[in-house]
């Protein structure tokens, strides 16, 4: 098959993503799967609705990292090449792609060098989410950047910030920036391992001084039960799906704060929850994700 047939193939395989409505909220292509970097896979919704900037982002990478497919094996595209910035590239690509709006969040998202928390021989700074063992993965960049878009607001300095499945601590650290040293970050993760490299990567970035002086801790426990002792939190964030949402989590919620969590089996969706001030909570669909599921320690480590 031809390049040109095959875009034409793509494009309009893709078409319905950027055209279609549904109510007014989005749903998406979902996370680009961890997979080659040169031939992710995807998932795509049926459903009919108009994509919102990072959804059609999403999109664009589809056509573009499968278009790759058919390219020379030296054309790796923005992302994966050597460039010395990279890190900053890859913020400018999400911002160009309108995944980032916030200048506060394109700057953490810039000082925070995500390379310093993928393991070695990873791509970095490719928008796919990658494995970092124990059948765990860090998110994809856009991922990232869209959930603390989504947070922004309850990430002012002073307040305090929960991340359930901290994993490498690379949300972990972003929070710890945005909330600042009269803050409090959390990242809570259930395997020993992990916590213990998070803390080494953290060590390497920018989040450092705080690690040191206390307003950033990262604690081995379960993810579902939260971390209670410094509840309550002005946000959390859940990075492993969950088959509904933990009451835990929505008891250590503060009145005026916002969760985000993916929920589903099968079928996921990112859910934003927010507490109201008289202590009742609404919630609303973002969009449809991939996300590994929130499990106990056991079946995570057993799970395929």
């Amino acid at each position: 098959m031809s390049k040109r047939r095959a875009v034409l193939l793509l494009r309009e395989r893709f078409r319905s993503c950027f055209l279609a409505h549904r109510g007014d909220r989005p749903t998406s292509i979902h996370r680009l799967q961890a997979a080659s970097p040169h031939c992710s896979s995807v998932a795509t919704s049926s459903s009919s609705c108009r994509a919102s900037p990072h959804q059609e982002f999403l999109a664009m990478e589809v056509l573009r990292s499968i278009f790759s497919c058919f390219s020379s094996p030296r054309s790796h595209g923005l992302w994966s090449s050597g460039a010395s910035d990279k890190n900053k590239a890859m913020v400018e690509q999400l911002q160009r792609y309108g995944v980032i709006k916030s200048s506060k969040v394109a700057e953490v998202m810039e000082t925070i060098d995500r390379g310093l928390f993928v393991p070695q021989g990873g791509s970095p700074y490719f928008d796919s989410p990658m494995a970092i063992g124990y059948n765990a993965t860090i998110s994809a960049p856009h991922m990232h950047a869209a959930c603390l878009e989504l947070l922004e607001d309850h990430l002012q300095p002073g307040m305090r910030a929960l991340d359930v499945g901290s994993g490498t601590g690379y949300l972990t650290a972003c929070f710890a920036l945005m909330v600042g040293p009269g803050g409090r970050a959390v990242g809570v993760e259930h395997i020993p391992e992990l916590v213990a490299s998070s803390a080494e990567n953290i060590k390497k970035s920018a989040a450092a001084p705080q690690l040191n002086d206390g307003s950033l801790s990262i604690h081995i426990a379960d993810g579902r039960e939260g971390w209670p002792e410094l509840a309550p939190y002005d946000c959390i964030h859940v990075g492993a799906a969950a088959p509904q949402i933990p009451e835990a989590l929505i008891e250590q919620l503060k009145p005026g704060g916002r969760m985000v969590i993916p929920v589903g089996t099968i079928f996921q969706e990112l859910k934003v929850v927010d507490k109201k001030l008289d202590g009742g909570v609404s919630i609303r669909d973002e969009t449809s994700v991939r996300y590994v599921p929130l499990t106990s320690k056991d079946a995570q480590l057993h799970s395929n």
